[in-house]
Formats: C-alpha cells, sequence, structure tokens
C-alpha cells in the first residue's frame, strides 16, 4: 500500500529537502515542489492527499497557493508553514480553508501527528461524497 501523498511546498531548497527525506522515513510518498505555481502543477497531474505550504515564498505565496488549491481541489488538506513574522498569514490560511498551521521550527513528529489528522479529515470526506454517491444511484 502506498503511503500517504505529501507535497511540501517550500522555496528554501535545504529545508525541504530535508523534512522530504524525513518524511520518506516514515513511509509516507513524498513530492516537493520549489513555489506555489509548480505545487499547482504537481497537483492537477497526481494524487496529493496532504500539502504542507510556506506562507512565505517569493512570486505566488502560500495564501495565493491555497486558495488556488482551494478551489481546484476542495478535499486536499493543507497544513501552512508559518514563522513569527507571518503568524497572522497562518490564520487567514486557515479562515480560507488550510486544515492547520504549525510554526517554524517544528519537530518532526508534531508535522506527522498533523499529516496523518489531516489524511484522516481528507479520507473521512471522500468516504461521505462515496455513501451519498451511492445513495443517489439506488435512489
Amino acid at each position: 500500500m502506498d503511503g500517504i501523498k505529501v507535497l511540501i511546498v517550500d522555496d528554501e531548497q535545504d529545508f525541504r529537502e530535508t523534512l522530504e527525506k524525513r518524511l520518506l522515513k516514515r513511509r509516507f510518498t513524498v513530492q516537493g515542489a520549489e513555489n506555489g505555481q509548480r505545487a499547482l502543477e504537481l497537483i492537477e497531474n497526481q494524487p496529493v492527499d496532504v500539502v504542507v505550504l510556506d506562507v512565505l515564498m517569493p512570486g505566488m505565496d502560500g495564501i495565493e497557493t491555497l486558495r488556488e488549491i482551494k478551489k481546484n481541489k476542495p478535499l486536499i488538506e493543507v497544513i501552512m508553514l508559518t514563522g513569527h513574522a507571518s503568524l497572522e498569514s497562518g490564520l487567514e490560511g486557515m479562515k480560507i480553508g488550510a486544515f492547520d498551521y504549525i510554526m517554524k521550527p517544528t519537530s518532526l513528529d508534531d508535522l506527522v501527528e498533523k499529516i496523518n489528522q489531516a489524511y484522516n479529515k481528507k479520507t473521512a470526506h471522500e468516504g461521505k461524497i462515496r455513501t451519498t454517491s451511492e445513495e443517489d444511484l439506488t435512489e
């Protein structure tokens, strides 16, 4: 069985690659994107369960990227990564539909727990949609 499909979106290459490696060791299926535009391309072309999204990035920032993700793939859960300077943005992200936000730096255990919670929420929503669709077919 494939692991939870996680997309890490962060313009800091060292941080992104380190996080990818650490999550791979925890048996997640992981990809990385250096910016919001690349993240949207990946999401459009392959399945993603949870996005870990940095708020502060050059070009398309995390809030704009979140809006596009929720518009195009509303069932994907998004965890916002925020620094102290962008706490307000993390809260704004929650209003737009982010699953949660985590302050940088964070422990890997905390992030893994949030990813698992986000995945469980996503699968619950998918199950409700499937059940509703099946009920519609039997009527």
